[in-house]
């Protein structure tokens, strides 16, 4: 009789052994086993016009699937395009007056300056000779005093306005100073930054699509006032798709990062999964995730990301994660 009980022991004792050696040598068959519990997590994004402006039309409505760069929406134009033409105006104004600078004086200013210095020459000598008459004149005292006077202030008035039509003529024939041309240039070129910049709020007075995915919310209708950053709809990203399911910490060393793992839904539908993120954080288990453990147990957070995702997997979704064998 012990012989028997001895050689029951022996044989438990090697199946044991031969158990843990063949979970040691066969890991995946706990990974196997181990079944987690998540939802599904879509991305959502709150889409805006960047200009304000009055809605013209939408172009989708809600659950409507768009394509990334699809107008969704659009404002009036015609404020817009009333800016961009004084804009261009301006623009051409600048260009005409920094033009003007750099071709310099005209052939015909020149000769009009030259010819204003020979007509205030021809007034100088002139009052030069009218000078040396009256002083002559005074001398043998057959004219007055004050005509004596008259006469010289006359021959300073006419050398004073040689020495400035001289002075003018210098000016034409040099030109425009290269600071005044630099000075046009940088109006010019702010007014055409300020073009551009009307230019590209016309184009965001168009609302398109970021990414592919489907409409979940519209939010404002046609002939609506919007103001920049106000919600038009709000858009479910067809990518990427994730799953976020824990893992409680008696079995966090079960799981890693890029494992594969198979997530299946309740209607029976299969996808292939890679864990890409295991939250460094303990956290206590969420109402949202159904496990036969205790919801008070500590687990850690994973985010799955599904690879082969279809309109069958919808935001907030319960879903089961298997990962699986290592290969």
């Amino acid at each position: 009789m012990r012989r028997r009980i001895a050689i029951v022991v022996v044989l438990l004792l090697v199946a044991g052994g031969g158990y843990a050696a063949w979970r040691y040598l066969n890991p995946a068959a706990d990974a196997k086993r181990l079944t987690l519990y998540g939802n599904i997590d879509v991305r959502q994004v709150d889409l805006a016009f960047k200009v304000a402006g009055r809605i013209e039309k939408l172009a989708v409505d809600e659950g409507d699937a768009v394509k990334q760069g699809q107008v969704m929406a659009s404002l009036e134009k015609s404020y817009f395009d009333d800016d961009i033409r004084l804009e261009q105006a301006r623009v051409a104004g600048l260009e005409a007056t920094l033009l003007k600078l750099k071709n310099g004086s005209r052939p015909e200013e020149i000769a009009q300056a030259r010819a204003g210095l020979a007509e205030r020459k021809a007034n100088q000598t002139n009052a030069q000779e009218t000078y040396g008459r009256q002083s002559s004149l005074v001398r043998q005292e057959v004219t007055s005093r004050q005509n004596f006077d008259n006469a010289a202030m006359a021959l300073r008035t006419a050398e004073a306005q040689v020495n400035s039509a001289q002075a003018n003529l210098d000016l034409v024939l040099a030109g425009p100073r290269i600071e005044d041309i630099d000075a046009a240039q940088a109006a010019l070129d702010a007014e055409k930054a300020q073009l551009l910049t009307m230019e590209r709020k016309r184009t965001d007075a168009d609302l398109m699509a970021p990414s592919d995915g489907i409409i979940l919310t519209r939010a404002r209708e046609a002939g609506a006032i919007v103001q920049p950053g106000e919600t038009v709809f709000t858009l479910t990203l067809n990518s990427p798709v994730w799953v976020r399911a824990y893992v409680d910490e008696r079995d966090l060393g079960r799981v890693r990062p890029g494992m594969a793992v198979a997530v299946h839904t309740d209607a029976g539908k299969s996808y292939k999964g890679t864990i890409g993120f295991i939250s460094p954080l303990a956290e206590f288990t969420p109402k949202s995730v159904e496990t036969p453990e205790l919801r008070t147990d500590l687990v850690y957070r994973l985010r799955i990301i599904v690879g082969d995702a279809d309109q069958g997997l919808r935001q907030g979704m319960p879903v089961t994660v298997v990962p699986e064998a290592a290969k």
